[in-house]
């Protein structure tokens, strides 16, 4: 149970720190309530369950070849400005008003292309992933895999509930102008990520 618990903590840090999909499940949240974030974040947790099976299979061999690497920053960076800007220009004409309710299955395939073009969320879950297939190899835990697998992402459930629910709670403070900060917020945040892995890109092939 304990080493349950470890790694149910371990999913749970691995969502925590700010990016851009925290900050697209905030954004949901506020304007749809809680099922629009929390199916932004099963989205998201769909994408890391895809490189997770990649990483068990070996494939995380050819993620870490220099050339794929420029291609994930560079497609990345693309996709995030896209969303970016899309998200400021509507900024001004945006109001309570002219919301429309997303569809659970529209905030899944948002969600799970953020993840799915997110870089650094790729050679993270790569990363972690195989130094945790490596740990439990070493420790002759292979016939518990499944089990810590599924544990950690229930901690990455936990937290994209956590998002939600207080994401959600704070519509009641909703007004227009509220709505557009929020918006004009989450656009810039998916512009400088943008700009941040386009600049890791031009780094990786000079």
């Amino acid at each position: 149970m304990g080493s349950i618990f470890n790694y149910i903590l371990l999913g749970i840090s691995l969502s925590a720190p700010v990016g851009p999909v925290n900050a697209a499940q905030m954004e949901k949240g506020i304007r749809g309530g809680y099922l629009q974030s929390l199916s932004v974040g099963v989205g998201a947790m769909l994408a890391d369950i895809l490189y997770m099976l990649l990483v068990y299979l070996g494939f995380y061999h050819v993620i870490m070849i220099p050339i794929v690497q420029s291609f994930l920053y560079f497609f990345g960076s693309f996709v995030f400005l896209y969303l970016g800007v899309e998200s400021v220009l509507k900024t001004r004409t945006l109001t309570r008003a002219s919301m429309t309710t997303v569809a659970p299955l529209q905030g899944l395939r948002y969600g799970f292309l953020l993840a799915l073009v997110n870089p650094i969320s790729i050679m993270f879950w790569v990363g972690v992933y195989g130094s945790v297939l490596a740990k439990i190899v070493e420790h002759g835990e292979g016939n518990h895999l499944l089990l810590y697998t599924i544990s950690i992402f229930v901690g990455v459930f936990l937290w994209d509930n956590i998002i939600a629910l207080l994401s959600s709670s704070l519509r009641r403070f909703l007004s227009d102008k509220l709505l557009q900060g929020i918006t004009l917020v989450s656009g810039l945040s998916l512009l400088g990520f943008g700009i941040y892995f386009g600049y890791l890109g031009v780094l990786s092939v000079l």
